[in-house]
């Protein structure tokens, strides 16, 4: 089993504390998950993340087959950064850390994901070449949403936080 990496750097234009009261609320990943996955919380949810929190979900990541997807929160650093991990899915391995700095005009966010799929030799197959882009791709239109809510320190756009 090969273990990957995604890392993703990016900046809005918002203090440290407004995005992390966004993506801290376990409610918004929704908005920000591309709607051809079908992505669907189907469990309670509080308002904030914290150490120990099982979250549920159902997607539908490839070939619009749905998975039950099951993350727990397990470390969270108030205002800085916070890790998510599956517990169920589609990965062999998910571990999924949130990093916020404040910058020059607003939060730089840090995404890094260090994950492995099932299967061995197939499994890296397919992660080179269905997988890896899937990722990508998922990240790139949650930078798309997050501009267009919040704007990028370049070029401030709409300001709305979610409720």
């Amino acid at each position: 089993m090969s273990v990957h990496r995604f890392d993703t750097t990016h900046r809005l234009a918002v203090p440290r504390d407004e995005a992390w009261r966004f993506f801290s609320d376990p409610r918004n990943l929704e908005r920000i998950t591309p709607k051809e996955m079908g992505f669907t919380i189907t469990s309670p949810l509080p308002d904030e993340v914290y150490p120990g929190l099982i979250v549920t979900y159902r997607v539908r990541p490839l070939l619009n087959v749905p998975v039950t997807w099951v993350t727990e929160i397990t470390s969270v650093v108030e205002g800085e950064r916070f890790v998510d991990e599956q517990r169920v899915g589609p990965y062999s391995m998910w571990h999924h850390e949130h990093h916020f700095t404040t910058v020059a005009g607003g939060t730089e966010m840090r995404d890094i994901v260090h994950y492995a799929l099932p299967g061995g030799p197939l499994g890296d197959l397919v992660n080179h070449y269905v997988v890896a882009r899937r990722v990508a791709e998922i990240f790139a239109h949650r930078r798309r949403v997050l501009d267009r809510m919040f704007g990028t320190p370049e070029a401030p756009g709409v300001h709305a936080i979610a409720g």
